[in-house]
């Protein structure tokens, strides 16, 4: 079964799907958009590093993705605008890693596949790390559910809880890394802040309980990749930006589902 592309492709693209749901969840809560953003960009650097060193490129971009993440996390509410500082490191990251690739001599490397992702091209080894990394992630939130929800819901509730809310941001911080270096191949740099933030906000409308917000998530996110791969397939388009693309659609269709119910209750 896995000697097919189309199938290798499709649960690379599922595993993307159940690890960025519940932690884009947390994204679309924590209104952490532009963090996962700067992240993201920031594996391109991690691509370049990882290249010139000859280690795993899944290795590298998490590597360094961990290390953007906890920059921003400790250069926060120092004398910067969340906003500007996050613009800020997340183009520099950017710009240094698409630097560091033209300094690779001697090594042939596809910067399209990891800006917009390969997901055609992924194999029975990246499929092992995509899943090993997805069930970390869902493994990380999972166990520390009920504590990242009240740092969410209150900061001060949280500490009347003796919950420290820095713990679950590092929490979080640590799952969006991983998830940053299992999704480059799938989507690419350019395109992981998408697969984290529409599914769940899509999910928003239809949703009653956070449980229940990130389940739907994955199950628009795996949608989203098998139609999306089809749509690519069939239009021979890019199979990233077109996963994202069927993602957007589902999230109009339920934002207009949301308006609607939104109207009747009035």
């Amino acid at each position: 079964m896995l000697d097919d592309f189309m199938t290798r492709a499709a649960l690379a693209g599922v595993g993307v799907a159940v690890a960025a749901a519940p932690l884009g969840s947390f994204v679309v809560w924590r209104r952490m958009a532009y963090f996962g953003d700067a992240t993201a960009h920031a594996a391109i650097l991690g691509v370049a590093l990882s290249l010139a060193l000859q280690v795993s490129v899944f290795a590298g971009a998490m590597a360094v993705a961990l290390a953007m993440a906890m920059i921003v996390t400790v250069l926060t509410g120092r004398g910067y605008a969340m906003d500007t500082l996050l613009g800020v490191l997340a183009h520099s990251a950017l710009a240094f890693g698409l630097v560091a690739v033209s300094f690779l001599s001697g090594i042939r490397i596809d910067l399209m596949a990891y800006l917009f992702g390969d997901i055609l091209a992924v194999s029975r080894g990246d499929l092992t790390v995509i899943w090993g990394g997805a069930a970390l992630v869902v493994g990380l939130i999972g166990w520390r559910w009920s504590a990242l929800l009240t740092s969410t819901l209150s900061e001060e509730l949280a500490y009347a809880s003796g919950i420290d809310p820095r713990r679950e941001q590092l929490i979080l911080t640590l799952a969006l890394a991983i998830t940053v270096a299992v999704a480059i191949k799938v989507v690419g740099v350019l395109l992981i802040a998408a697969m984290l933030i529409i599914p769940a906000a899509a999910a928003r409308p239809l949703s009653r309980t956070p449980e229940q917000m990130a389940l739907i998530a994955a199950v628009i996110g795996s949608l989203s990749a098998f139609t999306g791969l089809r749509a690519s397939y069939a239009l021979d388009t890019p199979a990233g930006p077109s996963i994202v693309c069927v993602a957007a659609l589902v999230f109009l269709g339920t934002s207009m589902l949301g308006g609607l119910r939104s109207e009747r209750r009035s």
